[in-house]
């Protein structure tokens, strides 16, 4: 399986929000769908990953397997068809160019926001249930820890990640933008998971000081709160709140918690001006955009305006792609060495099993001592004639060229064919 691994991919580049939505899982929709992939299908190394921007599958299998979870993806979501959605898949057969992509990915390359470190915290909780569902083989966990090191690496050695500039950071300078006119705007934050901490954390630094925070789980609101100087409240006063706001933020997915239009026009003058969705699936209705004097905007809506940290992380792409691509052939390299194993085990055991039946003819007459002293000969000799050909092999995967090799070690021993 070493060599067959794949990619299906939806994201922010190829479908809108309303598709991304669709498709989107939390934490338990991730885990039901491994178990589905588990039962139906014969992939291996299954990791799936699920943000507001994107919702991947990552595998390993011999076919191609795209159409088979897309209906998974379907049945979890309880569509009935998948036309609507498919279209806007991309499939990633190449194992290289899968492989690739996940570095791209993990590292915030293909970010909306570039150079976004929250998609790594999310790469890893990914990697958590995938193995938690016991679908993280040796070749995934090699990967993860390779891309970990990685990035590690990218965040010594460049100025990828320098600066302020992420989906949070750039909520903060929509909402500064958006309020500049107002004395003392009052801004009402909705939901403390990551993105809603890493927010609040942001108005920290901001001319913008009059934040109230609301949680289901009030100590986590109090808490938040008690670190960036912001007020909380109980979740059962939320809407009291709201219509006090001028701004409304909303972290909460949509099956959780939902502000509709006609919640807001109830609110007539007092209603807020600004609604910020950083949902997925959304919280907040599009529709109140046609409210007047109220605008909506999410996800797809936020571009950072931190040009300086933009400025120096994409002038710090090439050497983050030339860092990525050291640790490919690195990885490239330790895959063709373990696609090679078996088929050394093969030939040690191949040998071993002439050693024992050579010495099964004629040890029968020695004593104890000379058998124990020609099965340390014999023994040491095995493990000599073995050691050339590894040698040979391992510096033919550092070339690309054990293929051969393999093929005729195989023809010479009679070696069972391996999978690629």
């Amino acid at each position: 399986m070493q060599n067959q691994f794949k990619a299906l991919t939806l994201s922010y580049k190829q479908a809108p929000i309303a598709i991304r939505e669709a498709v989107s899982l939390n934490e338990i929709g991730c885990r039901n769908l491994l178990d589905k992939i588990s039962e139906f299908t014969d992939a291996q190394d299954v990791m799936v990953l699920s943000t507001c921007n994107r919702t991947e599958v990552y595998y390993s299998a011999t076919q191609d397997l795209s159409r088979e979870i897309i209906k998974l993806i379907a049945i979890e979501k309880g569509f009935i068809a998948t036309k609507e959605i498919t279209s806007y898949f991309q499939h990633i057969t190449d194992h290289e160019q899968a492989v690739q992509h996940l570095f791209y990915v993990s590292l915030g390359l293909e970010s909306q926001v570039v150079g976004d470190m929250q998609i790594l915290n999310q790469v890893k909780k990914a990697y958590q249930w995938a193995a938690d569902a016991g679908m993280a083989g040796t070749f995934l966990h090699r990967l993860m820890h390779t891309i970990f090191y990685t990035n590690k690496q990218v965040f010594n050695q460049t100025a990828f990640f320098d600066g302020a500039a992420s989906v949070s950071y750039a909520t903060v300078e929509l909402v500064e933008e958006l309020t500049r006119g107002m004395t003392d705007p009052r801004v009402l934050m909705i939901g403390v998971g990551e993105i809603g901490a890493n927010v609040c954390d942001n108005f920290g630094k901001s001319k913008i000081n009059n934040i109230t925070i609301a949680n289901r789980t009030h100590h986590k609101a109090l808490e938040l709160a008690q670190q960036t100087n912001a007020r909380a409240i109980y979740w059962e006063n939320v809407w009291e709140e709201m219509s006090n706001a001028d701004v409304v933020i909303s972290s909460v997915p949509g099956d959780c918690f939902f502000i509709g239009q006609a919640d807001v026009a109830k609110m007539g003058e007092n209603a807020p001006q600004f609604f910020v969705d950083l949902s997925m699936p959304r919280s907040i209705d599009a529709a109140i955009g046609n409210l007047p004097n109220a605008k909506v905007y999410n996800v797809d809506n936020i571009r950072n305006r931190a040009t300086e940290a933009l400025t120096m992380r994409m002038a710090a792409i090439p050497q983050v792609k030339e860092i990525i691509a050291e640790a490919l052939a690195e990885f490239a390299a330790w895959t063709r060495e373990m696609a090679m194993s078996p088929a050394l085990q093969q030939f040690k055991s191949r040998l071993e099993e002439i050693r024992q039946q050579e010495l099964a003819r004629y040890t029968k007459k020695l004593g104890d001592e000379q058998k124990e002293l020609v099965e340390a000969i014999t023994k040491n000799i095995l493990n000599k004639i073995v050691k050339l050909p590894a040698l040979e092999l391992k510096a033919a995967c550092q070339r690309g060229e054990s293929e051969a090799l393999l093929e005729g070690l195989s023809a010479l021993f009679n070696l069972e064919k391996q999978e690629a």
